[in-house]
């Protein structure tokens, strides 16, 4: 999808510097080589590969609208115009990103359908059109399937990158119709174990964005269809992911007793899978936390040990997508499983030092939360303020479902301190956002 006609060098330039970030966290953010942004900006006119425009779109068009403003704004400044300065980025409106709720939900479900029914009898799909089976140009090539690969990795980079995450998700959806439609026409077991593969790690993400949208039954469905298509892979850390990420709902809706043995297949599934990845690691962080929502503190500690072993590794140990445990969350995962267990006492320093590093949105705003939890378990109201309006002010700017179902727990743990002015204004603005999403 075009955002902006002709990328080249300076128009990068003035998109990190709309976004207020350095070359190498831009860099990052994108998943390119930090050597190449320092390439794109050292030459104004270098007209970008198509590729690297697909990036450079989606990265705008998922931006939120302070930074389009100034990315005009910086535009129509250049004293050498890189285009006509009066013209407006061609960016998709709101209202046209998720202008029909039901109809979205409509068209996942029956991806959901169809993806089913291919995942699980290739043999059966492949009879349905045997003239197209015929015709072996329709037929996913190696380099067709590449392609694939490579655009599931440019939405897991923009999904990252992105401050509301449901803007990605009609890219997302349109991909996810190209993969099932694969599937029908594969004809190979190779093939179609690929596919199923790359599609396992595709419905992972729109899973990930129904959670944050706090959509939990659409999103328990894609990590479902996620753990189903790795098993027909045999991608045994695919699957553990899915697995761990569907037990992630029971952990958000605090279902502590539901989500242990869903980890427990995922450690066993993770086990069988390749030893050089952050799996197992991730895992057992996860682990950690529903451990500590059973009040179990020696087997927490225990379980936040075994996540630290991932500090030992090397090489490799994830893949920026479905996987991204390197272990630089056990900070805000062990300041959690602390504040859980009613220990201020160690969750303190251990929350502060997370928050002096530079977090994701949903991630600065889960540490918010946890914070303004002590100020409820130690009676300080002015913590509790302070901390809590912070959080609901990101969750009001990016629409995270996760960040307001944190504090729907905390609005929970508010109950236990007798109410002023100022406690039920933060009442009030969580509900506020509970109405809204």
């Amino acid at each position: 999808m075009d955002v902006v006609n002709d990328w080249n060098g300076a128009m990068a330039g003035v998109l990190r510097q709309a976004y207020h970030y350095s070359q190498r966290e831009f860099a990052k953010r994108l998943g390119v080589d930090p050597r190449t942004i320092v390439k794109w900006e050292g030459n104004p006119n270098l007209q970008q590969e198509s590729e690297q425009q697909q990036i450079l779109d989606m990265a705008l068009w998922t931006a939120p609208d302070h930074v389009k403003a100034r990315f005009a704004h910086l535009l129509s400044r250049q004293t050498d115009p890189i285009r006509d300065p009066t013209r407006e980025p061609q960016v998709v409106p709101e209202s046209q990103e998720w202008t029909d709720d039901d109809m979205n939900r409509r068209e996942m479900l029956r991806l959901f359908t169809m993806a089913g029914a291919v995942i699980a009898t290739p043999q059966a799909s492949q009879a349905l059109d045997l003239d197209r089976i015929a015709n072996r140009a329709t037929r996913p090539d190696t380099e067709t399937i590449t392609q694939y690969e490579t655009l599931n990795t440019h939405l897991w980079q923009v999904f990252m990158l992105a401050s509301s995450k449901r803007k990605v998700y009609p890219l997302v959806q349109d991909h996810l119709a190209t993969l099932v439609d694969a599937l029908q026409r594969s004809t190979t077991e190779t093939t179609h174990r690929q596919l199923c593969a790359l599609a396992g790690d595709l419905f992972q993400l729109a899973g990930e964005i129904h959670f944050d949208g706090n959509q939990y039954t659409d999103a328990a469905h894609c990590y479902t269809l996620a753990a189903s298509a790795s098993r027909e892979a045999a991608a045994y850390d695919l699957w553990a992911c899915a697995m761990t990420r569907h037990a992630f709902i029971g952990v958000y809706e605090r279902q502590y007793a539901t989500a242990a043995p869903m980890l427990d297949l995922a450690a066993t599934l993770a086990r069988r899978g390749n030893s050089s990845l952050s799996t197992r690691h991730w895992v057992a962080a996860v682990r950690a936390e529903t451990l500590a929502g059973l009040g179990d503190f020696d087997s927490c500690q225990r379980a936040l040990d075994d996540a630290e072993q991932v500090r030992n590794m090397t090489g490799t140990i994830h893949n920026g997508g479905w996987l991204r445990f390197d272990g630089g969350r056990l900070h805000e995962e062990r300041g959690t499983c602390y504040t859980m267990l009613r220990r201020p006492d160690l969750a303190e320093q251990v929350l502060a030092g997370a928050l002096a590093h530079n977090l994701t949105t949903r991630r600065r705003g889960g540490v918010l939360v946890d914070l303004a939890s002590l100020g409820v378990q130690r009676g300080d109201r002015d913590q509790l303020l302070d901390y809590g309006r912070a959080a609901v002010e990101l969750a009001r700017r990016t629409g995270s479902g996760v960040i307001a179902q944190k504090l729907r727990g905390l609005q929970d743990q508010m109950t236990a301190l007798p109410v002023d002015d100022r406690l039920r204004a933060l009442h009030n603005d969580i509900n506020e956002l509970a109405t809204a999403s």
